[in-house]
């Protein structure tokens, strides 16, 4: 099946991807770091892709900090848009399938009900302007593209996520304030991982937009719950309702994607 390059190699996902390559033989895998690798550098990836011949890049680089990317867009729009570009026009040049990880977050929150893929996105900060951005360039440039859009993506192993978060203070025996103001799917890396390899490396899915989660509905305090009862820690820490949702970016209330 040729070659893959995995770009954010150091995140959540691109460890997860790494802890698997054993269980694909029939594929090679390139994985870079973003500091090994920098999407928003052209000749960067120029080079790269001169050397690699890729079939398949998998984009797992993105800027992830939503507070921060409120503060600073100009940082988060050079990675989630003009990176994504580049990305895509290389893709374009060398023939190479791009698969890439977008969010939740490119819609407004106000929708009662799921979002599916036909609903028109409407970001209400400036990550999600910044991955719609990036969607959209993907679309116009590259006709072989996968777009995944997935919601709370977390790893038990792996990364600064709110399931390592909630844990961790729970271990150190902190009392835990959640909030029930946001709903959505959290997503395992590891499921996330295995349906791109599967079903779209391995598989034969028509290219375009997926949603993709764990699809189980809940709100951040529901997970947290969850995260506890999983860990035997349910009665070995308080977990409290916080009504006072501190946060200087807008977040969107819905968050759940129809598959």
């Amino acid at each position: 099946m040729g070659r893959i390059l995995i770009t954010g190699a150091g995140g959540q996902l691109g460890l997860t991807f790494q802890e698997h390559i054993h269980d694909f033989p029939e594929v090679s895998f390139d994985l870079k770091t973003s500091s090994e690798l920098d999407i928003a550098q052209p000749v960067q990836l120029a080079d790269t892709f001169r050397i690699g011949q890729y079939d398949f890049c998998i984009n797992c680089a993105a800027y992830t900090n939503v507070e921060n990317a409120e503060k600073h867009p100009e940082e988060a729009f050079a990675v989630n848009a003009e990176g994504v570009k580049n990305l895509a026009e290389i893709c374009k040049e060398h023939g190479t399938t791009l698969i890439h990880i977008s969010t939740d977050y490119v819609f407004d929150g106000e929708k009662k009900s799921a979002y599916s893929i036909d609903d028109t996105p409407n970001p209400i900060n400036e990550y999600g302007k910044s991955k719609l951005a990036g969607e959209k360039f993907i679309q116009q440039i590259l006709p072989n593209h996968y777009i995944i859009r997935t919601s709370w993506l977390y790893s038990k192993k792996y990364g600064h996520n709110f399931y390592r978060t909630i844990l961790r203070k729970a271990l150190d025996g902190e009392d835990l304030y959640v909030t029930d103001a946001q709903e959505g799917c959290p997503t395992n890396t590891e499921r996330l991982a295995m349906f791109i390899m599967k079903e779209i490396v391995l598989g034969n899915k028509p290219f375009g937009l997926y949603h993709f989660t764990d699809g189980e509905p809940m709100t951040w305090y529901d997970f947290a719950q969850k995260i506890l009862d999983e860990n035997g820690l349910k009665h070995k820490v308080k977990l409290v309702l916080d009504a006072n949702y501190r946060t200087f970016a807008k977040r969107p209330k819905n968050s759940v994607l129809a598959e």
